[in-house]
């Protein structure tokens, strides 16, 4: 009678290394999809907030009010987190003492570099999982490879030791080994694609990001639609203070 052979026999013949092998393949894929999952929500969220936020911005009579509106809804996007830093540094200036190294140079610096602050925070938290999801895709495909090339490895032994060589008793062992490749592959693709998805949603949104610093900036420093706090030039503070 022949062997009865398929995915569940494979896993009766994994040796340690092969159980070992199959586990990363398992935590790999886990860890993909709960950042695809959690990293997908996120966006979402960051997206509608970030919508809501721009448009309650440009409707907005000027920077107190807008301010204020950060005091009741809270930072929940890239966008009002650029704001809040801005608002912030706006203060601070305006607070400074003058023998703190942060609070050299003029007001336009100072601004500026709060707002580069915000956005590399912003950056460094969007990117978070990225890496995980380019390690997964880079490497599934070679542990699943390994363990069909194991697998393989006492396919063959098991075969020499019987003294049986037909194509009956090679074919079935050897595809059982390569379904770790086809797990591999199982793991890797998902990650891949997910990791092509959110890098180029984390681009698009950074250049957004970036076009709205520049007129964050325009208006706090020009006095544009700024009251927040400002002297009555309407800039963030008077030139060569």
């Amino acid at each position: 009678m022949p062997q009865s052979l398929g995915f569940a026999h494979f896993l009766g013949q994994l040796d340690g290394l092969g159980r070992f092998l199959l586990l990363v393949l398992a935590v790999m894929s886990i860890a993909t999809w709960y950042l695809i999952a959690s990293k997908a929500l996120s966006h979402w969220r960051m997206r509608r907030h970030g919508h809501a936020f721009l448009n309650r911005f440009r409707e907005a009579a000027g920077l107190d009010e807008v301010s204020r509106h950060l005091g009741d809804a809270g930072v929940h996007d890239p966008f009002s987190h650029l704001t809040h830093h801005g608002l912030r540094a706006a203060e601070q200036y305006q607070n400074r003492s003058g023998s703190r190294l942060v609070e050299s140079g003029s007001a336009d610096e100072f601004l500026t570099r709060a707002l580069r602050r915000a956005i590399e925070q912003d950056t460094a938290r969007l990117e978070y999982g990225l890496t995980v999801l380019a390690s997964v895709a880079s490497t599934a495909p070679f542990v699943g490879l390994f363990g069909t090339v194991w697998g393989i490895y006492h396919a063959l032994v098991n075969i020499g030791m019987t003294g049986q060589s037909g194509l009956d008793q090679i074919a079935g062992p050897v595809g059982e080994a390569l379904i770790m490749t086809a797990l591999g592959l199982a793991v890797a693709i998902p990650a891949l694609l997910a990791y092509n998805a959110f890098a180029r949603a984390n681009r698009l949104l950074l250049a957004e990001v970036d076009g709205f610093a520049h007129d964050l900036f325009a208006f706090m420093s020009t006095g544009i639609r700024s009251d927040h706090r400002l002297p009555a030039n309407g800039a963030l503070a008077p030139r060569g203070a």
